[in-house]
């Protein structure tokens, strides 16, 4: 897997980003059929008043669009449409469905580990690369890059010790409001949790995501914040999760649940009732031939593709993290953060 590294300020970022992957928005990202479903809404008073909220929160990041639209020469409000693929679900239908996490609190030897499948379309397998960030404020950071999106709503880490893996849900409580991309970006520049529920929670988003958060110390929130709500749990104790809202208190909120993500939740669960705690045995299970925990969309049921495997431990020597191409145990790439 390809590995990056950028410094500078937001629009550099950005532009970096866009040169780096300016084939792979051309010819994968802009020919899926989720960008292809969203076309129409290019113009749209609906995308005008998400960027205007995007502007108006969080400025900086809209800057590191418009670097990656120039970096890639494409149109901004291309890309900027790009980066609200999840702003737009519910009026755009969509059938993929994405990603699995798992939050393993420590237990005698073993340490705290944070891991997560990466689900995404086909037509951008092998596409992903991870950039390291040296921004001209805020913590340093690294990040796993679809082409053409801002960096932090597949997973990432910053120097401050925060890491983030996401999890695509689908509430029908969508409204005009900061992207859910802008959201996630903005969570690698914080230096503690607390900082990161207040970003998180905010109450001006458009819609939401499931997040997995953990910080040096290993401790760890399962938060789901679609844009009408937020429920943080302290995990204490072996945790799945797939692609929709399962906290009671969130029961009211309509959502459309496939049957992808019942399956793999349920089998998460089951494994993890059974006494499994290798985060790759559960991320790479295949035993549900339908809807299996690793999905190759060639062959399931899904039509996502797991696009990559995440996992990162929190142990005295600091955090360790390792990126796999799935069902290989041998990493594609890994690092520490002391």
């Amino acid at each position: 897997m390809d590995q990056i590294s950028l410094r500078g300020s937001a629009y550099e970022l950005g532009y970096g980003l866009g040169k780096q992957a300016a084939t792979a928005i051309a010819e994968a990202s802009f020919a899926t059929p989720q960008f292809r479903a969203l076309e129409p809404w290019l113009g749209s008073k609906r995308l005008k008043g998400l960027e205007a909220a995007a502007r108006n929160a969080f400025p900086e990041y809209v800057r590191e669009i418009e670097g990656i639209a120039d970096g890639a020469a494409q149109p901004f409000e291309s890309v900027f449409l790009w980066n609200c693929r999840g702003d737009l679900r519910d009026l755009v239908r969509s059938d993929e469905d994405a990603c699995t996490s798992l939050m393993l609190p420590p237990e005698g030897d073993r340490p705290a580990t944070l891991a997560h499948n990466e689900d995404g379309a086909p037509e951008l397998a092998g596409q992903g690369f991870i950039a390291h960030f040296e921004p001209e404020t805020g913590p340093a950071f690294s990040a796993y890059c679809y082409p053409g999106m801002l960096p932090g709503h597949a997973f990432g880490w910053n120097a401050a010790g925060i890491v983030q893996t996401i999890n695509n849900i689908r509430p029908h409580d969508l409204t005009v409001g900061i992207p859910r991309h802008v959201i996630t970006r903005a969570v690698l520049s914080a230096t503690t949790l607390e900082q990161v529920l207040e970003i998180v929670g905010r109450d001006d988003r458009a819609s939401g995501f499931h997040h997995n958060f953990a910080d040096g110390s290993g401790r760890m929130i399962s938060v789901e914040a679609p844009a009408s709500g937020m429920v943080a749990l302290e995990v204490t104790a072996p945790h799945a999760h797939a692609n929709h809202l399962v906290r009671p208190a969130l029961a009211t909120i309509d959502q459309t649940v496939s049957d992808s993500s019942r399956q793999r939740q349920t089998r998460a669960d089951a494994m993890l009732l059974a006494g499994e705690r290798d985060a790759l045995t559960i991320l790479f299970d295949r035993t549900v031939q339908e809807f299996p925990i690793l999905c190759r969309g060639e062959h399931d049921a899904s039509d996502s593709y797991t696009l990559a495997t995440f996992s990162c431990t929190f142990g005295a020597a600091g955090m360790e993290w390792a990126v796999h191409h799935g069902p290989d145990r041998n990493p594609v790439a890994s690092g520490t953060v002391s």
